[in-house]
């Protein structure tokens, strides 16, 4: 069974992002090293949550009924330098969990900049989970459960459910299992369509030293938007990769040779959930996330990178008020999976043209996030849709 659909693990810093995916997944998504040093996501974590059903009660034990469904589990970092990062996010997700954590104040910081993302994407499918109850009072979780509702009302998630769970304790588990059993239905996708992926990960399995007859092929992780893909398929990867240094990037034309979902082997990879997908890249080109923003698709029908793009966009509306856009300012730009660095070189009635510094695949109609340096930080300032 592959995964139908992915869900995004939002909010603050240390509020429990990690710690509920593992108790929903059985896996630990922080294992970069730094990651580990630091006690932060840095990169998006990933995960399959496997949901058993027996009548009317679900679990996460195998023991407790039969397979009934599986979703993908995207963990985005909370940190504020990491926003975009938490962008990036955002092209990939069908739903979101949004983690509130009873211990502290609500909003904090980054909770109030996730929920600015949240409430720029379209994303409907919502779930507000307030964790760490075991840690306060009832009358300290009422409280902050007051704060909650006060802080999301006029917003996308104002009414969504908030449910109360203690990660660490497994308490209430089965409850937010139920909710998002019937809030997060997996959308309908369309296997003949036009195929497209999106690359958040790409990664060199070889291990060192292993002999060149035994390397493998570079393996490139993300989602399936449109389409289904089979192993033998010939795919085209845009940009690509610049030979040398400052070169313009060409497209890589490769073979599938395998597709895989965690530890499971699939022949067609369809849209939903998160796929890993075996090429005859030279590993070389993947080690490292090399190839994240990168677009799949077949051969031909992925379009020209671009170095320019228009998009139309709106200020986000800040407590403290917008961070307004000029003329030749540096900006980042999120488009899909794709984070890189542009220059607006026109402003214009609610249009921005915005000078990439390097080229990237983008289709009309995708989302867009223009982030500005205010101070020493980045902070998220508009959001659009490409013209």
């Amino acid at each position: 069974m592959q995964a139908d659909m992915n869900i995004g693990m939002l909010g603050h810093v240390d509020h429990g992002k990690t710690t509920l995916t593992q108790a929903l997944t059985g896996k630990w998504t922080d294992t970069h090293s730094e990651e580990l040093k630091r006690g932060i996501s840095i990169r998006l974590g990933y995960a399959d949550a496997h949901i058993y059903k027996n009548k009317d009660k679900l679990s996460i034990n195998p023991e407790e009924g039969k397979l009934y469904r599986k979703f993908s589990i995207v963990d985005a970092p909370g940190h504020e330098i990491l926003m975009t990062t938490v962008i990036s996010a955002t092209s990939i997700l069908d739903g979101v969990l949004f983690l509130i954590a009873a211990n502290e104040p609500c909003p904090q910081p980054q909770t109030a900049e996730h929920l600015l993302v949240l409430n720029s994407t379209g994303i409907k499918k919502i779930l507000i989970v307030q964790t760490k109850v075991d840690l306060v009072s009832k009358e300290k979780a009422l409280e902050n459960y007051k704060q909650i509702k006060q802080f999301l009302k006029g917003t996308s998630a104002e009414n969504a459910p908030i449910i109360p769970v203690s990660a660490n304790h497994n308490l209430n588990i089965d409850v937010l299992l139920e909710a998002i059993d019937r809030i997060m239905i997996a959308p309908v996708f369309d296997e003949k369509a036009q195929f497209r992926m999106y690359v958040s990960r790409s990664f060199d399995i070889n291990r060192p030293g292993t002999p060149i007859q035994k390397l493998n092929g570079g393996v490139l992780g993300g989602s399936i938007v449109n389409g289904a893909l089979k192993v033998g398929d010939e795919i085209e990867i845009k940009p690509g990769v610049a030979k040398k240094e400052g070169a313009k990037p060409e497209k890589i034309i490769t073979k599938v040779t395998a597709l895989r979902e965690e530890n499971d082997d699939l022949k067609i990879a369809k849209a939903g959930g998160l796929v890993a997908v075996g090429t005859e890249i030279d590993p070389s080109l993947t080690k490292a996330d090399s190839l994240v923003g990168s677009i799949v698709g077949r051969p031909g029908e992925v379009p020209e990178p671009v170095t320019e793009i228009k998009m139309e966009y709106s200020l986000l509306k800040r407590q403290e008020g917008p961070i307004p856009l000029h003329d030749n300012e540096p900006i980042v730009i999120n488009i899909h999976t794709s984070t890189g660095v542009g220059l607006i070189t026109k402003l214009h009635k609610g249009t921005a043209t915005v000078r990439l510094k390097k080229p990237t695949t983008v289709y009309p109609g995708m989302h867009a996030a223009l982030s500005k340096r205010v101070g020493q930080k980045w902070k998220l300032a508009a959001w659009g849709k490409i013209l």
